[in-house]
């Protein structure tokens, strides 16, 4: 059997990116109507502070609106939710993010709880995953909307009647994109660390979702022939080479044993490059849906 196709992350965001900003400019065009996107950044951790970054640069590369709030790690509660409720009052940002994790002393749920849930658009409201879960208009998170775009795009627009398994419940990857999975019409499975003969229910998938959070957890033997593995995991490990090891230089590996996985897989997603890439192209079509519902607009080629 010939190794696995490779599922490229990278290109789907880059085509995901491009329809953002046609829709953009349509927006502003036709109805007068800029997509603004803001992102709060509490404390001056390095990986986050790179993630904003990334988040600005590409929004305002797509034409929108886009304002970052930086505040210092003492910023109390009470300070920070009044920034949320000024943000959600603003009729010029339609999408609104509070980079995670928080600074010790933040109680993010109460963070999150704060933010409109129209204008949610990491969709981890809770009234955004009580709409996902009835199949209503939600904002769902930006890493199961980008898993599923991998999905259709390498088995085709209709996933009706597949076998799905979805490692991991988190309310960030595993459940919303379990919930997305079964409006497809996909037969879903959620396994995690207590199920019961887990290589078994993952060899019953034809769809392998991998968000589990432990490095090459998964090995090929767990995987059915001709299957679809998308692996959310982004874990950071020592190089194999002794010499790199020894220098303390790490890379970045997923949930499956990505060597063993592509000689039995029929497409999967690479890490890095695979399912990372669409994280923040998903958010920006996710401000673009925001912005249109909340101007009472009909969806567009970017629905999410």
């Amino acid at each position: 059997m010939s190794e696995a196709r490779l599922i490229d992350g990278r290109a789907e965001a880059d085509a995901l990116r491009g329809r953002v900003a046609a829709e953009v400019a349509e927006l502003k065009s036709r109805h007068g109507v800029t997509p603004g996107l803001a992102v709060v950044l509490v404390g001056e951790d390095p990986a986050s502070e790179v993630y904003v970054r990334s988040k600005g640069e590409q929004s305002r590369a797509a034409g929108m609106h886009s304002v970052t709030h930086r505040l210092p790690s003492a910023t109390r509660q009470e300070d920070l939710i009044q920034l949320v409720r000024r943000l959600n009052a603003d009729p010029a940002i339609h999408g609104i993010l509070v980079q995670m994790p928080l600074p010790g002393g933040l109680d993010e749920k109460a963070v999150i709880a704060a933010i409109d849930p129209d204008k949610d658009v990491d969709g981890l409201h809770v009234v955004n995953a009580g709409r996902l879960a009835q199949g209503l208009p939600a904002l769902a998170p930006c890493t199961p909307v980008g898993c599923m775009i991998l999905l259709r795009q390498t088995l085709g627009e209709s996933l009706a009647g597949l076998r799905a398994v979805v490692l991991g419940r988190s309310i960030l990857v595993g459940r919303p994109v379990a919930q997305l999975l079964l409006q497809a019409d996909c037969t879903v499975t959620i396994a995690h660390s207590r199920t019961r003969d887990l290589p078994s229910i993952c060899r019953e998938a034809d769809i392998l979702v991998a968000a589990i959070g432990r490095p090459r957890m998964i090995p090929g033997d767990w995987i059915r022939s001709g299957a679809t593995v998308i692996d959310v995991g982004i874990n950071r490990v020592p190089f194999d080479d002794p010499v790199k090891a020894a220098e303390g230089r790490t890379k970045l590996v997923g949930d499956v044993d990505f060597r063993s996985a592509r000689k039995v897989a029929g497409a999967i997603t690479p890490v890095p490059n695979g399912v990372g890439p669409m994280t923040v192209a998903c958010l920006l079509a996710n401000t673009v849906t925001a912005a249109r519902r909340l101007n009472g607009l009909p969806a567009g080629s970017t629905q999410t």
